[in-house]
């Protein structure tokens, strides 16, 4: 044995093993027996240790080389060993995978203090350090790979000894770090929001530190692991990584301080010139094509490409983002952003949303220190060339026009457009806008949102649906807000009202007049306001989907469109469901709508200890999941109540014929508009003119009557008709 491997035995054994933790344990390989489990391993025989050597292999100790009955040393060649290391079964055969196919065995590698499994193939790694690899794995031209004594694999955690000040985490939402959160490899959106959101809870943070550190031994000598049937393939630095079950690697530059969730039903592939440090990548990510991600996390089925950077955020599952830059963000799922030119900085995204080419939507170059924030409700939708004076806040599914916003930004109306002329002026906006302009991409949301969700797992909880308590809540409050301001724009006698009177006075106005006051807002912009356009129209448009809203729930909750219903027992169960408790403050945890009462019990749960773990309140997410269908029909009573003015069971048999009515022609009108919306695009001579004729077009963008989301809506549309004409026609 050289020195210089006498050496380097000496470094592995008295760096690599904890000495506190050999104490306790008395076994230099506890964790990696606690990992790999029992596997039945003999010494070499005399002849496989000849085999070895005539095939150009050295180990610094043969005896440290364990093997199973099944180990074939003819697969073993130009080797050199070091440490304890169990080999599996090796046979003669191939592996394939994405057309590389190689046969079974260990070549051309320098392997140190490793596990490694049955038919594994491990070619060309220069450096393998303290690594389990399972079965069937696939390690093909890596530079070096290896794991340290005090490796976290990406989670937020410390190990015995280590100060605080190395400690890994998540600057979200705000560029001064005072809303950080710790990555853990089972995160979701949900915990996210809470842990960044509600600071002013000491106790709760200290809470949260607790139970991400309790997931997670403190003891040093974890080995780092490959999942079964995973492959990686030319890659250069890879430290301290743990890949799940058939991950495909293929070509990164640098993977450090990882966790790469994946598995057989959801596998995860990360590709060439990529560079993550200090992150979890969520099952079934796809990560390539020279991005670069530096505390980070990713949510399942997301993707990340085209030299995309991610620094300190968190994506939501189901997003894709491209191009861009995206930095100090909590994304909820089903966010998109594909342009170079765009940038997100310190924002909380509530996701359903969209950031176009050009959208430069930061607090760094626009406030007087990085410390502002945006939080834009689900659906946001920035257009081109786009940037804000942070802080700025908007509701759902807001779409900003072009332009620079020189001002801080309150929008308040969900569905609404924004626009800017010039620098010392009023922005304008449109409520309602979508559901009067483009009700297509709107009512196709829950469509469209459905079927882009890959997910086998689905731990975080989504509400797909564009209507849903949050944005109707959102139209209720929007409501009372323009009656609010027409009433003050009505006001010539300028008495002094209370907001109640001013509301009034502003409803009556709707009732009986046509002609569009101009209303002024000075709270929607900091500075100039805003100017209200066709404030009427919005108010017809709001009531006329929370009535859309609250009886296609209720059907729906009811399971009607597939009984045999009547007035009498819509009724009963109406009163059945009215008994329930009624929640009217939601709040968007991740994706998932939760009443705020049921999220101040959540938060107390985990202060009191009753949740200790983040696996409980994962389940109870789940919990308060089941109890959402009901909930949100509880809710959309509530909603009934409100637009008509009148308590359930107050509500005469005439008005719920016009109710019934209202919402027949409703649901009519959101077919409608939804094809005629998209028939503008086929119709429009501009669309037409790159086409040499009807054929060529159709050929290239279909026909619009063959759409599956049309068709569907067309079938969705006949089925609630006929229930709501069969409720209306029952009553006597």
């Amino acid at each position: 044995m050289s020195e210089t491997n006498n050496k380097s035995m000496e470094y592995f054994s008295k760096n690599f093993i904890n000495p506190e933790y050999l104490k306790k344990n008395d076994d230099p390989y506890f964790y990696r027996n606690k990992k790999n489990g029992k596997v039945q391993c003999r010494h070499l025989h005399a002849n496989e240790v000849e085999i070895l050597v005539k095939n150009n292999n050295f180990a610094e100790d043969w005896n440290e080389i364990l093997v199973t009955d099944e180990f074939d040393p003819t697969l073993v060649k130009n080797c050199e060993f070091y440490g304890r290391i169990t080999i599996g079964k090796l046979t003669n055969v191939y592996l394939e995978k994405n057309e590389l196919r190689l046969p079974v065995g260990i070549t051309n590698s320098t392997i140190i203090s490793c596990d490694i499994g049955d038919n594994v193939i491990i070619r060309h790694v220069h450096y393998l350090s303290h690594y389990i690899i399972n079965n069937n794995c696939i390690l093909f031209n890596i530079e070096e790979m290896f794991t340290t004594d005090n490796a976290k694999f990406g989670n937020g955690i410390l190990k015995e000894g280590e100060s605080e000040d190395i400690r890994i985490w998540l600057e979200v939402s705000n560029e001064n770090c005072e809303r950080k959160i710790l990555p853990f490899e089972s995160i979701i959106t949900a915990d996210a929001y809470i842990w960044s959101k509600y600071r002013d809870d000491e106790k709760l943070m200290k809470k949260f530190i607790e139970i991400t550190e309790s997931g997670y031994d403190k003891k040093c000598g974890y080995y780092g692991v490959i999942g079964t049937e995973s492959v990686i393939k030319n890659c250069r630095i890879i430290r301290n990584v743990k890949v799940g079950e058939y991950a495909y690697i293929k070509g990164a530059n640098k993977l450090k301080n990882l966790t790469i969730n994946s598995s057989k039903e959801e596998p995860t592939q990360i590709g060439e010139g990529v560079e993550l440090v200090n992150g979890i990548v969520g099952y079934s990510s796809k990560i390539f094509y020279g991005c670069k991600a530096v505390r980070f996390v990713t949510g399942r089925n997301t993707q990340v490409k085209y030299g995309a950077r991610l620094i300190n955020s968190m994506l939501g599952d189901n997003s894709t983002v491209s191009c861009c830059e995206i930095l100090n963000n909590l994304v909820f799922p089903f966010h998109e952003q594909h342009h170079n030119n765009s940038f997100l900085i310190a924002a909380t995204v509530l996701g359903q949303s969209n950031i176009a080419a050009g959208a430069t939507i930061g607090s760094n170059h626009n406030s007087r220190s990085p410390d502002g924030e945006l939080f834009a409700g689900r659906g946001f939708w920035p257009g081109l060339c786009t940037n804000f004076k942070y802080n700025s806040k908007f509701a759902s599914f807001v779409l900003t026009a072009k332009g620079t916003y020189h001002y801080e930004l309150n929008i308040l109306y969900p569905f609404s457009l924004i626009s800017t002329d010039l620098s010392g002026s009023p922005i304008k906006i449109i409520p309602a806008y979508w559901f009067v302009y483009n009700m297509y991409a709107i009512a196709r949301n829950n469509y469209k949102f459905k079927a882009r969700d890959k997910r086998v797992n689905k731990v975080q909880n989504i509400e797909f649906d564009y209507l849903a308590p949050d944005t109707v809540s959102e139209m209720l409050s929007s409501i009372k807000r323009i009656q609010y301001l027409i009433g003050k724009k009505i006001n010539t006698e300028k008495k002094t009202l209370t907001d109640i009177e001013l509301i009034s006075k502003g409803k009556e106005y709707f009732n009986n007049n046509k002609e569009e006051p101009e209303i002024i807002d000075d709270e929607a912009m900091n500075k100039y306001g805003a100017i209200i356009l066709k404030p009427l129209k919005s108010i017809h448009e709001y009531t006329k989907m929370c009535k859309y809203f609250a009886l296609k729930y209720l059907i729906t909750y009811f399971n009607f469109i597939e009984q045999d219903i009547n007035f009498n027992i819509f009724m009963e169960k109406i009163n059945q469901l009215y008994a329930k408790k009624l929640y009217t403050s939601w709040i968007n945890l991740g994706g998932q709508l939760v009443p705020e009462e049921e999220v101040e019990t959540l938060i107390d749960n985990i202060k009191n200890g009753k949740l200790s773990s983040w696996d409980m309140v994962h389940n109870h997410y789940k919990i308060l999941w089941e109890k959402y269908p009901e909930q949100k029909a509880r809710y959309a009573l509530y909603v009934l109540e409100e637009i008509s003015e009148t308590k359930i069971f107050d509500i005469s048999t005439n008005l719920w014929k016009s109710l019934l009515n209202d919402v027949i022609a409703i649901t009519k009108d959101v077919l409608a508009l939804s094809i005629s919306t998209r028939q503008k695009d086929f119709e429009s001579p501009f669309r037409k003119m790159s086409y040499r004729n009807k054929k060529e077009m159709e050929a290239v963008l279909g026909n619009v009557m063959d759409n599956s989301f049309i068709k569907g809506l067309e079938k969705e549309t006949s089925v609630q008709v006929a229930v709501y004409q069969k409720i209306s026609e029952s009553i006597k």
